[in-house]
């Protein structure tokens, strides 16, 4: 039960909710006008920032104002300064710049697929035609493959030294859904010897193709294109990568595609599946918690899974043994399944 201050209710939790979307827009809106880079290149001042800008000096100001009030700027002497979370994440030049990750998380998909929760709730499921996000070959899968590289180039390199310890063997690494690419050319580069076949869609696999070439590995990464569910992904794989898949589908369905995984596993094979995991009551840790509202809205089944959830799914599957890592620097944990 949520506390209330000694001074009785409050009302601001309320308006701080119903006024978040302006909190996303002025985000969005400093993102398009490249004001982090300014600043951080030196341009401080509201004069300085709407020539660089190219707005006009009374918008530079209250938007500046907001975003220090919102905790990605602060201000000092009528100069504005970046945080440390905003420099490392917002300003361009950064090799963790973030800003590239709206065309994505804003993306008008996304925005429509939450215009009415309420009927969401009440279907249960996604109220987007033909099953949202999920259609084949859906278009939102290579802005997603585009935009969120950098957001995922952590969380692989992670992955890839929790499974691959050794990284001094051959290897042979298959990539469900891969996107971008970024978790089986995580293996590549930290394994010489590793060798990577990603499996999506054709229109997404050209995105993975491109940051496969463009980290020097392409000789040993290839590709197979169609559903996971469908498409032949080959055999003899030493590692299977899961990446942020199965939280698309109902229980019933990651345990079929599971089993057919299974048998594309040598025999002391593993399966490595990279999640938002809730603990058992399903409000803790909030952002991997509340990832189930946007499975809520955006497919017609899929939630975000506890681990006993998971690990059920694969032992059904015919896996044996499960067990859940934390990773650095990140909010998702994965969870490695052993044949």
């Amino acid at each position: 039960m949520q506390q209330t201050s000694p001074a009785g209710p409050s009302p601001v939790l309320f308006f701080d909710t119903v006024n978040g979307y302006q909190r996303s827009a002025a985000l969005k809106g400093a993102v398009d006008l490249d004001l982090f880079t300014a600043i951080a290149e030196g341009d401080e001042s509201v004069a300085a920032l709407a020539r660089r800008c190219g707005a006009a000096e009374r918008g530079v100001r209250i938007l500046c104002d907001y975003l220090v009030i919102a905790g990605f700027l602060t201000k000092r002497d009528g100069r504005y300064v970046l945080t440390a979370d905003s420099a490392t994440f917002l300003d361009r030049r950064s090799p963790a710049y973030l800003g590239g990750s709206l065309e994505f998380l804003l993306s008008p998909t996304i925005l429509e697929s939450f215009r009415d929760v309420a009927a969401i709730a009440r279907k249960g499921g996604t109220v987007l035609p033909e099953g949202g996000t999920m259609a084949p070959e859906h278009p939102v899968w290579v802005k997603f493959a585009r935009a969120m590289m950098p957001v995922m180039a952590g969380p692989a390199e992670a992955l890839a030294a929790l499974v691959d310890r050794e990284a001094n063997r051959p290897i042979k690494v298959l990539d469900v859904a891969a996107g971008h690419g970024v978790f089986g050319i995580a293996f590549a580069r930290r394994n010489r010897d590793a060798r990577v076949v990603a499996l999506d869609w054709p229109n997404v696999l050209e995105v993975a193709k491109e940051n496969a070439r463009a980290a020097g590995v392409a000789d040993r990464f290839s590709t197979v294109g169609g559903s996971a569910f469908d498409a032949d992904p080959g055999r003899d794989y030493d590692v299977i990568l899961l990446p942020n898949f199965l939280h698309h589908f109902d229980p019933p369905t990651c345990q079929r595609l599971l089993r057919r995984l299974r048998g594309a596993l040598k025999p002391g094979g593993r399966a490595a599946t990279l999640e938002f995991v809730p603990d058992e009551d399903r409000v803790n840790p909030p952002m991997a918690a509340s990832f189930a509202l946007m499975m809520l809205s955006n497919t017609a089944a899929g939630d975000a899974y506890t681990f006993r959830e998971l690990e059920s799914m694969f032992r059904d599957a015919g896996f044996g043994r499960s067990e859940m890592h934390e990773l650095p620097n990140t909010v998702q944990r994965a969870v490695i399944s052993h044949t």
